[in-house]
């Protein structure tokens, strides 16, 4: 987590941004992630460079052919007659352009190196490379990008340091998500945190976010590899897996591949599989292919019935309603045994006017394995939507296996439920998460408690409604009264009372 001065270091970088009339969020965000990349670029290869010069100096003639295989070559010019570039690679290294003057580093910046990063992609740079096609550099002010090459130049901010960039990086997407002016509705990272917890990915996992956004649920679940399994990556079998093949997230906004895959990047993980993909279409027909699913899936749209794969409108009984087809696409991703953690709106759980969803419920308790429901408080997301949303946790069995269900709602989750969402002590997520990791001694919980067990036959009684009022009970104190005899002559004595002080009043004012 950025603390301290890093933070106000970043806030500066922030700042300075919308000072100098950068005031689109959505757009700074991409130009700092750009440079983020341009800067990894040369710090790869300085890092290449010193092992190169090592080997040689150590007289091992074969590395001096490396020198070639650079992405910025030594003493020669890089050339682009389509562009119109011929300039010395050099002039192309972030740590040389620092040191030019503003408007020196801008118009290399504008004419030489982003056409540059534009075409690395044949180059197989990183994965990141690939989505920087259609990147547009936007920054119109030498001063602002002298302030943001410098700011980002700070040995503090851990540009080298990938657990400290990937949380840097975290930070300025919060900036980003709390302006609100963008139209994006990014999952916070507190609850990310949490689902990630529920989720325990291991090394044997395959994780999929069908809809990724900035990618925070892999991202989220990167780190938590790291921080479980540090010995077994180092087996050259699980790190190649950890880099290339655990990880597959789709979205269909360019700007958020570039964010998404850069984030991954920065979080340690080199080649994720981040993809272009509208997940529900016809077109993409994966099946049974993934281990765990974490998401928090589009809400409240409705799609042509023409475009969703036939697949997904069979499991889900017809509808168009988005997150009903995505419970059904989560359900034919997963292998038999994979699980499932995903933010549901409430009408997933409670809805019961449609029959899809009360088939997708059914489907869920009788032909799966329905492990949890986690009901969040109406304004989690805002300032964007005061939704109330609950998270699904299931397994997929296609042979049932529910036999209870687990229910908690969480009343608070550590910040103010306003457009604000300032930090406050009331939080529940550390109970829950503790809760979750220690479901048997839930048992002797009852419904009048803040989580408890429900059974699948009062599911099934209940139309299959996973709704929190519908099993939670209240303690309804009985008050006991007195007597109406007593209550009549208590009466009474109060009115003599009042006419003896009657008098006693109007014979002092005689």
């Amino acid at each position: 987590m950025v603390t301290g001065e890093i933070k106000n270091k970043l806030d500066r970088l922030w700042n300075s941004m919308w000072s100098n009339q950068m005031t689109n969020p959505w757009i700074d965000i991409q130009q700092v992630t750009y440079l983020i990349f341009i800067k990894m670029l040369d710090d790869a290869q300085i890092k290449q460079e010193v092992k190169i010069n090592d080997q040689l100096a150590h007289g091992i003639s074969s590395a001096s052919k490396k020198f070639d295989d650079l992405l910025y070559k030594k003493d020669q010019n890089y050339v682009d007659q389509e562009e119109g570039i011929n300039v010395p690679y050099k002039n192309l290294r972030w740590s040389v352009f620092k040191e030019f003057g503003a408007k020196e580093m801008f118009d290399n910046m504008k004419k030489n190196v982003f056409p540059f990063i534009k075409k690395l992609d044949d180059k197989g740079t990183t994965a990141f490379a690939h989505f920087m096609k259609e990147a547009q550099f936007t920054v119109t002010n030498p001063y602002i990008l002298d302030e943001l090459v410098k700011g980002l130049s700070d040995p503090n901010l851990g540009l080298d340091n990938r657990d400290l960039m990937g949380d840097c990086y975290e930070y300025l997407l919060s900036k980003m998500a709390t302006s609100g002016d963008n139209g994006q509705f990014r999952t916070p990272r507190h609850i990310i945190d949490m689902m990630v917890e529920f989720a325990k990915p291991t090394l044997k996992d395959t994780i999929i976010d069908p809809a990724m956004g900035t990618a925070g649920f892999l991202a989220e679940s990167s780190k938590y590899i790291q921080k479980h399994y540090e010995k077994e990556l180092m087996n050259i079998q699980n790190n190649e897996h950890y880099h290339n093949n655990m990880f597959t997230g789709f979205d269909v906004d360019t700007d958020m591949l570039r964010i998404g895959s850069m984030n991954m990047v920065l979080h340690g993980v080199e080649n994720a599989n981040i993809k272009y993909n509208n997940s529900l279409s016809e077109d993409y027909a994966d099946h049974d292919k993934y281990t765990l699913v974490l998401a928090n899936p589009p809400f409240s749209g409705s799609l042509n019935s023409n475009t969703v794969a036939k697949s997904l409108i069979q499991i889900s009984g017809g509808t168009k309603s988005t997150e009903l087809l995505f419970i059904s696409l989560f359900l034919r991703l997963l292998k038999v045994g994979g699980r499932c953690v995903s933010i549901v709106p409430v009408g997933v759980v409670n809805n019961t006017n449609e029959k899809a969803y009360t088939r997708l419920r059914s489907e869920l308790v009788d032909n799966q394995k329905l492990d949890a429901v986690i009901y969040m408080p109406a304004n989690v997301f805002k300032p964007y939507s005061g939704v109330q949303t609950a998270i699904l946790v299931f397994t997929k069995t296609n042979c049932g296996g529910t036999d209870k269900v687990w229910l908690y709602n969480m009343e608070a989750d550590g910040y103010s439920l306003d457009d604000k969402r300032n930090p406050v002590k009331e939080n529940d997520i550390p109970d829950i998460v503790n809760r979750f990791n220690n479901l048997e001694d839930e048992k002797n919980r009852t419904p009048y408690d803040k989580s408890f067990f429900i059974n699948k036959e009062d599911i099934i009684n209940n139309q299959y409604v996973l709704s929190w009022n519908k099993y939670h009970k209240k303690h309804i104190e009985q008050k006991v009264y007195r007597p109406a005899k007593e209550i009549v002559q208590s009466i009474e004595e109060s009115e003599k009372e009042f006419q003896t002080l009657m008098s006693q009043i109007k014979e002092e004012l005689k």
